[in-house]
């Protein structure tokens, strides 16, 4: 909602716009009135709506066209006065006003109008019927209102609407002339519906509804009024309430009879309530609340977080099978303004014999999402609804902040639950393989088609009992520009090929060039273990290379199985990343142990 509002008042002279503002303000009609007020300032605390309130005066005799062209470029609403007495006053309002405002506003962002019948006392009949045909043909008219700045009556009214029409105002909700709300504002309901939809029913059950009316209005309904709003539905449409339940055409009506009886506020509280801006947007602010992250720092999804994903998964998955068909899917992302998946997200994550998104799948995408780009899942949780659904004051109230990871190698501990693996090799080494291998999959599952090739693969491992996501990345084989990134994670796997006599030497120039002097935990993986092993055409042999630099010794692999995958190695790499400081002793006394056990062979 808007900070303030500025109201300007316009007309004819001597139609007693000055006198208007003087009557509000003093609450009584001024014995001498100026030909211009200054401007005033209405506080907060004593405006219905609780906004503060600039009251702008217009004088031809006293200011140029220049100055009220700039008062119409500034005005959140302009108050057209006319006198009902004065036929020439009301005639001006459609020849001179209208046009002039019209012309010194943007089209797409018209100013909306109230039309103001002042000296109401002088006259025995309303100037309503004059009025209305105007009001049907100009849509920026909000409404119109008769009073008197003598009697008093109706000035604190014409105040309050034109306050009504800038915080609430009906154009961006509203087609009169087809009787109807538009097609953004029922596409915003419709969004409002489904994640107050919390069993994905199609319908809103009286929890449902009083919940809806609790988080919007602070306050529960109750039964009998529940039970009137669903008659009112019942009166007017066949298909509004089902099985006791409001439909999403029951709710859309009630939002529409809301309208039309003028209370637009009540759209526009559950509107805002659930992010929205005046052009029926989700705002920067709901969709990205600030969130500190101090440097060396990851971002972690926190229990309550995983409880939320798990019943919007549960939500959704209607079959119960721990998977989300593309159908399935589709229904839970339709809340958000495009699909945020695409079909790489498949490649990246665990997935069924169909290929579709595992329970375990689904929390590993939004795991990486978390952990990669955060500012996005503040974004997705923006438009699932957590803040209202789970009554936090934002969607950062989900994510934990990990300490410094150099508190966590001083103290040589962490409480992190996702660690990144960042994998090198040369071109045809078999990194795409070991990633998919991590998601269960053996050479005959892993035929991808490129524009679906993901360079991630997330899964859980086991590391005495604790699950822990690791995030594997593949790095494309340039040794030449490394970027940060390349070179910020938690553990560096080596990968080569045993067949290709020259696989190993990128994995030896790429540790000399770049980690051998780091703390980062290196593991050389020998993979394609399948297939005869070669002699590779290096200085030094992978496991005499491992000794010299006092690494673990080089661990096989193959994903060309009959089953899945072997996971061993995933969770040495796991652990590794947790304990680098104390894994790399215990590696390092097994490595020299059976070095010289082949030495003695």
């Amino acid at each position: 909602m808007r900070k303030d509002v500025r109201i300007l008042l316009v007309g004819e002279p001597k139609v007693g716009k000055t006198s208007l503002i003087m009557s509000l303000v003093s609450e009584e009609f001024p014995d001498e009135v100026p030909p211009r007020a200054e401007e005033i300032t209405i506080p907060a605390d004593v405006t219905p709506e609780r906004v503060p309130t600039h009251i702008v005066d217009y004088s031809e005799a006293e200011q140029s066209d220049e100055q009220l062209f700039q008062e119409i470029s500034k005005a959140n609403v302009i108050c057209i006065v006319y006198a009902v007495n004065n036929k020439k006053s009301i005639e001006r309002v459609t020849s001179h006003w209208i046009p002039l405002i019209a012309d010194r506003t943007d089209k797409d962002s018209r100013v909306p109008l109230i039309l103001v019948g002042n000296k109401s006392d002088l006259v025995e009949h309303s100037s309503m019927d004059t009025i209305l045909p105007i009001m049907n043909q100009y849509s920026e008219i909000e409404t119109c209102v008769e009073c008197s700045a003598k009697t008093l009556k109706n000035i604190s009214e014409l105040f309050y609407y034109a306050q009504k029409a800038v915080l609430h105002p009906t154009g961006p909700l509203y087609c009169p002339e087809e009787k109807e709300m538009k097609a953004a504002c029922v596409k915003a309901l419709t969004r409002i519906f489904k994640v107050s939809d919390m069993d994905n029913d199609g319908l809103l059950s009286d929890l449902e509804l009083n919940f809806f009316q609790r988080t919007c209005f602070n306050t529960p309904l109750a039964p009998q009024a529940l039970e009137d709003v669903k008659n009112v539905v019942r009166r007017n449409m066949a298909d509004g309430v089902q099985d006791n339940g409001l439909t999403l055409k029951g709710f859309h009506f009630l939002h529409t009879l809301f309208i039309q009886r003028g209370r637009h506020e009540t759209t526009w509280t559950v509107l805002r309530r659930f992010g929205y801006d005046d052009d029926l947007e989700l705002t920067q602010e709901y969709l990205f609340p600030p969130l500190k992250i101090p440097p060396d720092c990851t971002t972690e999804l926190n229990h309550n977080a995983y409880l939320f994903l798990q019943s919007v998964f549960d939500k959704h998955d209607k079959d119960r099978d721990c998977a989300l068909s593309p159908d399935e899917l589709k229904d839970l992302f339709s809340v958000f303004p495009y699909m945020p998946w695409g079909p790489d997200v498949n490649n990246t994550v665990c997935t069924n014999e169909q290929g579709w998104i595992t329970y375990q799948g689904y929390l590993s995408q939004w795991t990486l999402t978390t952990y990669l780009d955060v500012q996005r899942c503040l974004e997705y949780l923006g438009y699932l609804g957590y803040p209202i659904l789970c009554e936090q004051e934002s969607q950062a109230a989900a994510l934990t902040v990990t300490r410094n990871k150099r508190i966590d190698l001083q103290k040589k501990q962490t409480q992190r639950n996702v660690f990144l693996c960042n994998v090198f090799g040369a071109r045809g080494s078999g990194k795409s393989g070991f990633l998919q291998g991590f998601l269960g999959r053996n050479l005959m599952r892993q035929k991808i088609r490129h524009e679906h090739k993901s360079y991630y693969a997330i899964s859980t491992a086991y590391v005495y009992g604790q699950e822990k996501y690791l995030l594997l990345h593949e790095v494309l084989p340039d040794t030449d520009f490394l970027s940060e990134t390349d070179l910020s994670c938690d553990v560096v796997c080596l990968l080569y090929d045993v067949s290709n006599p020259r696989s190993f030497e990128f994995c030896a120039r790429l540790y000399k060039n770049h980690f051998m002097d780091s703390r980062t935990p290196c593991l050389l993986v020998g993979a394609k273990a399948d297939l005869p092993e070669v002699r590779q055409q290096y200085s030094l042999s992978p496991l005499d290379f491992c000794r010299k630099h006092k690494l673990p010794a080089p661990q096989r692999f193959t994903c060309n199985t009959a089953e899945a995958p072997s996971r061993d190695i995933y969770t040495k790499l796991t652990t590794k990343a947790m304990y680098p400081s104390s894994f790399s002793y215990l590696w390092m006394a097994l490595s020299l142990l059976l070095m010289h056990v082949f030495a003695s062979c």
